[in-house]
């Protein structure tokens, strides 16, 4: 099977962790990753081509795109021209759409051109598929939105992926015309990590510099565009108390961290006897299974990747809208994870909270199918092969 799946990073790096899962368990196919968004240092699977497009991405307050006037009008016109010579030169079995048109609207003056062509025929027999993960956020205009998708889906798609297990969201939860959708829609679970490591405990530990027998906690911020508070907050605590103060402390701010914030998280983990601050670090989900306890916003990948390693969590959700809160509330209610209120994060607070979910037990595995990435390339299979 050729399979080409196109995904647009604007804001976190989310959409690509989850793509790039999924990439992997499509391993012994030939694949095409078609990328929009800003370069990352993600690791793409073995084998996998890789187009990037001149690069796109949103503000912080994801009200408008990185570029404009000319310069953004020559942006969209040759990444419109580079993404149908690619489809067309590599006449892909399945077109796999990450997350349009759910989302992505800003998109598609590349995306409907490009799936007007599959629907024609120019690129041969090709079926279009849009991935989705578990909670869409609100619209301004609700109403006019979901009339928007299923006219979307209606025209140019085959099927829908959602990427949640459904008995905790199912796609009706936060999509109200879930039952008008006019192709099928399948919940495949959660994408996360596999269960089996690359690494062992003690190798991620002497990577990571991290003592024998030290407690370990790891702090991430995502992409890094928001969030960092979180982490100078985390580093606070740990001079509150005695036992933190004494932990490895790793904090990870992402890629898109502002320099200015990432210069205040070193200062500030300077102040502890062993805290050390990178952007980024390979092989996140085996860090998640040496730690003792992660302390992190509530993103879609990070969430996973915490309980695919059986890891300790505190989230903060970042309440821009609704999606992380309503994710880590859920997730709490079983008891997978711990969720940091704004005011909680304030150091003494938060030292008690991460004291308490370090004596706490681990989170119960198997609560939630967090078999996503593999049940997707199984559904792909199928619908090429029919």
């Amino acid at each position: 099977m050729k399979i080409a799946v196109y995904c647009q990073h604007v804001l976190g790096m989310g959409h690509l962790f989850r793509t790039l899962e999924i990439l992997a368990a499509l391993a012994g196919h030939t694949c095409l990753l078609i990328l929009g968004g800003p370069d990352t240092p993600a690791a793409v699977p073995d084998g996998v081509r890789v187009l990037r497009l001149p690069p796109l991405a949103m503000d912080a307050d994801f009200r408008a795109l990185t570029l404009a006037g000319p310069a953004l009008d020559a942006a969209k016109a040759e990444r419109r021209s580079r993404l149908l010579a690619a489809l067309a030169d590599f006449s892909p079995d399945v077109f796999f759409v990450e997350l349009y048109p759910f989302g992505r609207k800003a998109f598609e003056f590349e995306l409907v051109p490009a799936l007007t062509a599959v629907r024609q025929g120019r690129f041969g027999l090709c079926r279009t598929v849009c991935g989705v993960r578990d909670i869409l956020v609100e619209k301004t205009d609700q109403a006019g939105y979901e009339a928007r998708v299923l006219d979307r889906l209606a025209r140019y798609f085959d099927a829908v992926c959602v990427h949640a297990d459904p008995a905790l969201f199912p796609l009706s939860a936060t999509f109200a015309r879930a039952g008008d959708i006019a192709v099928p829609v399948v919940h495949t679970g959660y994408v996360a990590p596999p269960a089996a490591r690359s690494r062992s405990v003690g190798e991620v530990q002497r990577a990571l510099g991290v003592a024998a027998g030290r407690t370990l906690v790891v702090a991430s911020a995502g992409g890094g565009k928001v969030g960092w508070e979180v982490l100078a907050a985390t580093l606070a605590a740990c001079r509150e108390h005695p036992r933190l103060a004494q932990a490895a402390v790793r904090v990870f701010s992402g890629p898109f961290c502002d320099a200015a914030a990432y210069g205040a998280l070193e200062t500030a983990a300077g102040r502890l006897p062993d805290a050390r601050v990178a952007r980024f670090a390979d092989g996140f989900a085996d860090v998640l299974a040496a730690a003792d306890l992660s302390v992190s916003l509530a993103g879609y990948n990070t969430v996973m990747g915490v309980l695919a390693a059986g890891c300790r969590g505190l989230v903060a959700p970042f309440d821009q809208n609704r999606e992380q809160r309503l994710r880590a509330g859920r997730l709490a209610g079983l008891g997978l994870l711990g969720v940091l209120d704004p005011a909680e994060l304030a150091p003494p607070v938060l030292a008690g909270r991460m004291v308490a979910a370090l004596d706490g037990s681990p989170p119960p595995q198997g609560a939630i199918d967090l078999d996503g990435a593999r049940a997707t390339a199984r559904f792909l299979e199928t619908l090429a092969a029919g």
